[in-house]
């Protein structure tokens, strides 16, 4: 695939899990067709959204492979494959690859933090182990360090790094990343919150936690912004920011699953160390959602399921 055919808005998927602590392979397909349906642009599972350090290498290339079976095609699937073990990293793109990916995203390496170079060795191995394109994806807050943007500027010139997911948290670091790269290194928010700001300066589109619980509607909002309707783009920023704050109230994935929860779309299951949401923010969060309609509309569909209305 052509990595000018991935843009937009794509969705950071959970992985929902059982009662029992298993993969919940059928709230997890639920998920999916809801995301297609409501006409995401790209899909990304096994991101850390989507707890991919506490996967086993089974069930990461199993929700990969869900992924494609109900993508079908119809939109781009980008697998999330990072770590702070290159060999192992590069051993988990190549899997990907034969399952079928459209790309990858891959998370700098945390915890080592390694240096600018060793950051550039280590991307520059990612890039020599496929054909796929690659994001990187910058996230200081998570990692431990950052991703400068002479360090992706060295990395733009690398034919299969198609871009960066950018999470710094500052609109000057995109700044300067953009005034480095060529045009078509794509660079797309990390952070929901700074979507519409970053497209103003040149991004072209968000991986999104919020489109887990609202994929229509940040879908249409990153279009309005890349149609260059920023006073329409902005109206549907302005309503939905309260929820894009409430997503991260604890760590993310915490919230959105307790959103989805609340919505009846999954159960509220996490593996350690992550816990539930706490019952002070998780009223907080129910709030929110209620100030949306968000849980009003779910429980009109589950009337029209009930009813028959619907398969």
């Amino acid at each position: 695939m052509d990595r000018s055919q991935i843009k937009g808005c794509g969705t950071a998927l959970v992985t929902p899990f059982s009662q029992n602590g298993s993969l919940d392979e059928a709230a997890l397909r639920r998920h999916l067709r809801f995301q297609i349906e409501s006409g995401i642009d790209f899909l990304v599972p096994c991101g850390t959204t989507g707890e991919s350090p506490t996967l086993s290498s089974e069930e990461h290339f199993r929700v990969v492979e869900i992924t494609l079976e109900e993508a079908k095609g119809r939109v781009p699937v980008m697998g999330g494959a990072g770590g702070n073990n290159t060999r192992r990293v590069c051993e988990g793109i190549q899997v990907l690859e034969r399952l079928g990916v459209d790309a990858i995203l891959s998370v700098s390496p945390y915890y080592n933090k390694p240096t600018q170079e060793g950051l550039f060795q280590h991307y520059r191995a990612l890039a020599a182990s496929t054909r796929l394109p690659i994001l990187t994806y910058n996230v200081p807050g998570r990692t431990g360090s950052n991703i400068e943007p002479q360090t992706l500027a060295r990395l733009s010139a690398i034919p299969n790094i198609m871009g960066v997911k950018e999470a710094s948290g500052t609109v000057g670091q995109t700044e300067k990343i953009l005034g480095m790269v060529p045009e078509n290194f794509q660079v797309f928010s990390g952070d929901d919150a700074m979507t519409l700001p970053l497209m103003a300066i040149g991004a072209c589109g968000v991986i999104s936690v919020a489109a887990n619980v609202i994929p229509g509607e940040m879908t249409a909002m990153v279009s309005l912004a890349n149609a260059g309707d920023f006073t329409a783009a902005r109206s549907q920023y302005r309503r939905f920011l309260p929820l894009f704050n409430a997503l991260f109230i604890e760590s993310n994935p915490i919230p959105v699953k307790a959103a989805l929860a609340l919505m009846g779309r999954i159960d509220p299951v996490y593996r350690l160390p992550l816990v539930p949401l706490h019952a002070d923010n998780q009223a907080k969060l129910s709030q929110v959602l209620r100030n949306l309609d968000l849980l009003a509309k779910e429980k009109e569909k589950e009337k029209e399921y009930a009813a028959g209305g619907a398969d």
